[in-house]
């Protein structure tokens, strides 16, 4: 639990760090998690997120993965407010003034926490890399722009705020993608097919938008195995291992297993 100051209010953020052997520093990776489902079941909001395949891939190649969760998810304190509708039991709101109110909230709370985790005696603050699962990964591409020389990597697992049945999803998600252009590095974005979501063509139109913007990256899609869904890809390494670990070495960061 991670004490920061966020809006005017002191609250705790529950964190979940997994680390490989050896003394440290390690290259760092802070991942962030996605929505609540439909934004409509309190009891869904305290779940950690614990993403143990995606973490041990990492550490095997020596990284540290740090997993913050922001307010009110997870274990954390506070109120958890990331466009839900004035209407609470509605859930997420379509409303492009309320979703990206929210989703700047939740950014908020990355600036807060990342100077603690940058802190940390572990944390090689000359590698790191920024990334997220969903809105996870929204927030993640959004986030590199506001603190450019921080991450040296940025990774997009099936990212998105508002899912494309949202009637104003091709105006929310653009907006929130379209700010991390300014990062001015490459980014690399992973995406499944059969997403119910984010449909690849969703998902590939906000990609051309970010690239009009001036951002600089890699789409990349793959067909989910047997059992999972699009949206499900991260816990399925074969299909992404060899993109990313280009990616990851082309910015010049640890990217084999030993």
């Amino acid at each position: 639990m991670v004490p920061v100051m966020i809006d005017g209010e002191h609250v705790k953020l529950a964190t979940i760090t997994y680390k490989p052997t050896g003394p440290g520093p390690f290259p760092t990776l802070i991942f962030h998690h996605g929505s609540a489902g439909r934004g409509n079941d309190p009891s869904i909001f305290t779940r950690p997120y614990d993403p143990r395949t995606l973490a041990q891939w990492f550490t095997a190649r020596g990284w540290a993965v740090v997993l913050p969760s922001r307010r009110g998810r997870g274990g954390s304190e506070g109120r958890y407010d990331e466009g839900l509708s004035n209407d609470r039991e509605q859930g997420y709101s379509c409303d492009p003034t309320l979703s990206i109110s929210g989703a700047e909230r939740a950014l908020r709370d990355i600036d807060a926490i990342t100077p603690t985790i940058l802190a940390q005696p572990f944390v090689d603050r000359a590698r790191i890399a920024v990334g997220g699962l969903s809105r996870g990964g929204i927030l993640a591409i959004a986030w590199s722009a506001r603190q450019s020389a921080v991450p040296r990597a940025a990774i997009n697992f099936v990212g998105g705020w508002r899912g494309s049945v949202c009637a104003n999803a091709s105006v929310i998600n653009p907006n929130l993608f379209n700010r991390g252009a300014a990062f001015g590095q490459p980014t690399i974005w992973l995406y499944g097919d059969q997403d119910p979501y984010y449909p690849l063509w969703h998902s590939r139109s906000n990609f051309a938008a970010y690239q009009q913007a001036g951002g600089r990256g890699a789409f990349h899609e793959y067909e989910p195995p047997a059992g999972l869904n699009g949206h499900q890809i991260s816990s399925a390494p074969s299909l992404w291992t060899a993109a990313l670990e280009a990616y990851l070495a082309a910015q010049g960061l640890p990217a084999k297993a030993p």
